[in-house]
């Protein structure tokens, strides 16, 4: 029995390559997209504990945590950033989940 590829299924099965291959990218890219997306979110420092390096922020919404505005206590990615910290000021920060807690990871 002679199993021969036709020129026809050769190009047919570069074709569902090539489509797969631009799908695969489009979502990479619409990933990458998002991260890059990240918004800052509003605050008001409550309190700055340098010992346990936790800050407490009543905040706004936290859109890419899902999470409604309401006071929550972070860790920091950076205890520097503890130290720019006062309480009742107003901050912009944008906040992750890194190793599994609620870290703030970037501040203006």
């Amino acid at each position: 029995m002679n199993l021969k590829t036709s020129p026809t299924t050769t190009k047919d099965n570069l074709m569902r390559k090539i489509a797969t291959l631009a799908l695969a990218s489009m979502i990479a890219v619409s990933g990458a997209t998002a991260a890059l997306a990240t918004e800052y979110t509003k605050g008001v420092v409550k309190k700055v504990d340098l010992k346990a390096g936790k800050v407490t922020i009543i905040h706004d919404e936290l859109v890419n945590l899902e999470m409604p505005a309401m006071t929550m206590v972070f860790k920091t990615i950076d205890t520097a950033m503890l130290d720019k910290m006062k309480e009742g000021e107003k901050i912009e920060f944008i906040a992750d989940r890194v190793k599994g807690k609620l870290t703030v990871t970037e501040l203006k």
